[in-house]
């Protein structure tokens, strides 16, 4: 039917984008949901050689405690983190990633991703 828009269904959570937090130059190279709450996402700027970690909501609100984490698999016990109780995303959180893999990670509320070993190069 011409002119029909589509809608979501009424109870659909709207999914998090990538905000664009960790700063220019910066592309997702990975991301992982967070249940219907929100999502963990990997970015990397080439001309830097860093990954970036942010934890986003899929719809800010009252603070809830969230985090975003992010370490070179190479370089354990060496996690860099942001946490706290936030409104809208926890991070952005950045490591030197040129030659590693990399573990990442975030939660918002009791919802929490880890991810081990990816993205590597």
């Amino acid at each position: 039917m011409l002119g029909a828009s589509l809608a979501a269904a009424p109870n659909a959570a709207a999914a998090a984008a990538y905000n664009g937090a960790c700063g220019a130059g910066y592309s997702v190279v990975n991301s992982a949901a967070l249940g219907s709450v929100g999502t963990v996402f990997l970015t990397y700027n080439a001309s830097e050689r860093l990954n970036c970690v942010v934890t986003v909501r899929n719809s800010p609100g009252s603070a809830v405690a969230m985090m975003a984490g992010l370490e070179r698999s190479d370089d354990v016990y060496s996690w860099t983190y942001d946490s706290g109780k936030y409104t809208s995303y926890a991070g952005p959180v950045f490591v030197w990633g040129e030659g590693s893999c990399m573990n990442w990670s975030g939660y918002i509320g009791s919802v929490r991703v880890d991810r081990m070993g990816t993205n590597c190069g």
